[in-house]
C-alpha cells in the first residue's frame, strides 16, 4: 500500500509499504480521511516541541506514518473495542498504556509514555490502511457522513475538552481566540454553554463568518480593530471572564491575559513552534487569574460525533480542501499559508468520495 513516511523534519515521502496484519484484539482500518493538523505542520517543520532541543528530547519519531484525525472502515480484525468487520469509527489520538499512575487514575489523556498516532510508536492514517490497536480508543461514527467531515470529529473533540476546562456559566463573556478548525469547535462548544456573550476573534473576514455561524454574537477583526480595548468596552471596562485561545500564535497569550477581567480564566489549548514570553505578574499580582492548559479531549467524543451527525456546525464550509495522498505535500503546504483560503485540509487516501 501507500503510505506517507517520516524521514525527519520536512522530509516526509510517498512510499511503498507493508499492509498491516492484524493480531490478537487488533483491527485494521480501510482509511477514508485523514485532516492535516497544525501541530503535524510544526512537527514537519521540526518544532522543538516534537524534535527536541538542548531543554528537551526528541518526541516524535522517524519512520513513522502521520496523521492523528481520521476515519475510517473496519475491514479485518476480531470484533473488538465494541465495533466489528463493516462498521465505521473514528479513534481518539492516544493509545493509552493503561498502567501508569495516570492511566489507573483514569486520566487515561495524560498517560505517561504518550504514545500515539502519527507521532510516538504508533502509524497514522497517511497511509491506505491503518492498524488499530487492541488499547486503543474507538468509537462509531455514522456512514452518513461524508469522510471528511466525519474526520473533523478530532479536532471537535479537543474544543469540546478546552470548553469543558472553563467551565463557562451563563453570566459569563467568553472570547475565542482564532477561528480556524480548533477555534470554530471551541466557538460551537461555548455557545452550547449559553453565556451571555460569545466573541470570536480573527484576522480574516471569511473565517469570522464562519464563527458567526458556529455561534458567536459578535465577531471582530484583531487587524482592524484593537480586541483588548474592544472587549474592555462591551464589558463596561472590566474584560472578559473567558478567554479560550486556538490560534497558535504567541501573540494570542498576551492578548488573552490583557483583556481578562481579574479573577478571569484562561484556558489554552494551542501547540506553540517555538517558546512563548509574557508578563506573568498578570496572572498573579495584577489580576489573579485561573490558567488552564487543556489537551486531546478526553470524554468529549460522543458529543463532538453527535454534533457532527446532527449537523450543528457548518462543516462544508469548514472542511475547505480534500487531496489524494499524492499531494500531502500540498496539503501541508496550504495549511502552512496563513493568508489562504483553507481552514481543514484533509487527504483522501484510498480516493474516498468528499
Amino acid at each position: 500500500m501507500q503510505a506517507v513516511v517520516v524521514h525527519g523534519p520536512q522530509d516526509y515521502r510517498l512510499e511503498e509499504v507493508d499492509v498491516p496484519s492484524p493480531g490478537p484484539g487488533e483491527l485494521l482500518m480501510k482509511v477514508e480521511a485523514v485532516g492535516i493538523c497544525a501541530s503535524d505542520l510544526k512537527c514537519f517543520h521540526g518544532a522543538p516541541k516534537f524534535w527536541g532541543d538542548e531543554n528537551r528530547p526528541a518526541w516524535a519519531q522517524t519512520g513513522i506514518t502521520p496523521g492523528h484525525e481520521f476515519v475510517g472502515t473496519v475491514v479485518a480484525g476480531e470484533s473488538a473495542h465494541g465495533v466489528a468487520v463493516g462498521d465505521r469509527v473514528v479513534c481518539e489520538q492516544i493509545v493509552p498504556c493503561e498502567e501508569c499512575r495516570y492511566c489507573r487514575r483514569g486520566q487515561y489523556w495524560m498517560c505517561g509514555p504518550h504514545d500515539m498516532f502519527g507521532f510516538r510508536n504508533y502509524n497514522g492514517a497517511m497511509a491506505e490502511y491503518l492498524l488499530i490497536p487492541a488499547k486503543a480508543r474507538v468509537h462509531p461514527i455514522s456512514k452518513d457522513l461524508p469522510a471528511h467531515h466525519a474526520a473533523f470529529a478530532e479536532p471537535l473533540s479537543c474544543a469540546l475538552h478546552a470548553v469543558e476546562r472553563a467551565s463557562i456559566s451563563f453570566d459569563d463573556v467568553v472570547v475565542v481566540a482564532g477561528c480556524g478548525p480548533i477555534g470554530l469547535g471551541l466557538v460551537a462548544g461555548a455557545k452550547a454553554k449559553n453565556p451571555k456573550l460569545l466573541v470570536a476573534l480573527d484576522l480574516d473576514d471569511a473565517k469570522l463568518e464562519l464563527g458567526r455561524r458556529c455561534g458567536a454574537d459578535i465577531v471582530i477583526n484583531i487587524g482592524e480593530q484593537d480586541a483588548v480595548a474592544a472587549v474592555k468596552e462591551l464589558t463596561g471596562g472590566y474584560g472578559a471572564d473567558v478567554y479560550l485561545e486556538g490560534t497558535g500564535h504567541p501573540s494570542a497569550v498576551g492578548q488573552g491575559l490583557n483583556l481578562l477581567r481579574k479573577l478571569g480564566t484562561y484556558v489554552e489549548y494551542s501547540v506553540f513552534g517555538s517558546d512563548v514570553s509574557v508578563d506573568w505578574s498578570i496572572i498573579s499580582d495584577d489580576k489573579e487569574l485561573d490558567v488552564l492548559g487543556a489537551h486531546l479531549g478526553p470524554h468529549c467524543w460522543p458529543a463532538a460525533i453527535k454534533m457532527l451527525e446532527e449537523g450543528r456546525l457548518p462543516v462544508a464550509d469548514i472542511c475547505t480542501h480534500q487531496l489524494p495522498m499524492t499531494e500531502f505535500q500540498k496539503g501541508l503546504d496550504l495549511v502552512a499559508d496563513t493568508g489562504g483560503s483553507s481552514i481543514k485540509v484533509s487527504i483522501l487516501p484510498n480516493g474516498a468520495s468528499a
